[in-house]
């Protein structure tokens, strides 16, 4: 009865209630419209018609649209504590669902994802986060999709972002070292480099099991005296600092495929000089 008294009201005084009760709605939305507190078949795209005082509508966006996880502090398995965020973009697939089942859509999602996204990598060693980036996103992709799929919402994709490293793995002792190969090419302290670092990973490689976590992270301090090689070149009292040219072409003699399919990991060097500069290098080990 009400319904159809308000329908007679706004016939008798069309045109003028024309101009609040049709409404244009474009092909990349929908509206959903409330009669008297029930909802209705989603409508659109063109135009719709509302009844005044009854009817209350909100327009639902089906385009894909993106937020961002404001970057967090997160530990790892290895005891690495790093700054991560995400980005992340989704849409909406039933604009009915969307209305009724969480008040603040992108709210809801981007706390949903904050969660996953901390329990994921809590599982994860700091070299596995830098390698395997992208299938972790796909892995966070699939379990926040099933959170939200009961909320009318998909994701497309998410896109993880690391600020900064804020404390590194705690560094955990290995066992005894594999034989070292014989380093020949380089000289002085490239020399040292290499045998430490080879070391280290051969006995990785040697074990055939999965080694600590902590055991990717190598670091050299004060265990030669700077000798007089081609890498380091005296001007006046400074030390001339290597260019990663320089230091990739020193080493460069010692890498070949049969050590990277032994390997398979990724390290961080740490060269600190004699004037106390620092420099940081990586040398990926796990995919040629």
């Amino acid at each position: 009865i009400i319904t159809s008294l308000v329908f007679l009201l706004m016939v008798v005084t069309f045109p003028i209630s024309g101009w609040f009760a049709l409404k244009i709605v474009p092909t990349y939305e929908r509206m959903i419209i409330f009669r008297l507190g029930r909802i209705r078949a989603p409508q659109g795209p063109g135009v719709v018609l509302l009844l005044p005082f009854i009817d209350h509508w909100q327009r639902v966006d089906l385009r894909t649209r993106a937020f961002n996880v404001p970057p967090c502090k997160l530990t790892s398995k290895d005891g690495a504590i790093i700054s991560m965020g995400a980005d992340i973009q989704f849409r909406v697939w039933d604009p009915v669902l969307s209305v009724m089942m969480v008040k603040d859509l992108i709210a809801a999602t981007r706390m949903t994802a904050q969660n996953a996204m901390t329990k994921t990598l809590a599982k994860k060693s700091l070299r596995e986060i830098q390698v395997e980036k992208l299938r972790i996103g796909e892995q966070l992709l699939l379990e926040i999709n099933d959170m939200t799929k009961s909320w009318g919402l998909e994701v497309d994709r998410v896109e993880l972002s690391m600020e900064a490293v804020l404390q590194p793995p705690r560094e955990n002792l290995v066992g005894p070292l594999a034989t070292v190969p014989t380093v020949e090419g380089l000289d002085g302290t490239s020399r040292q480099l290499a045998t430490h670092f080879f070391s280290s990973t051969l006995a990785l490689a040697g074990s055939g099991t999965g080694a600590p976590e902590a055991a990717d992270s190598v670091e050299t301090v004060n265990e030669v005296e700077p000798p007089t090689a081609p890498l380091l070149i005296a001007t006046s009292s400074a030390w001339r600092k290597p260019s990663a040219d320089e230091l990739l072409s020193a080493v460069e003699p010692v890498l070949s495929e049969a050590l990277v399919s032994q390997v398979g990991a990724s390290y961080q060097v740490d060269i600190i000089l004699l004037s106390g500069a620092r420099s940081t290098y990586f040398i990926d080990l796990s995919s040629g």
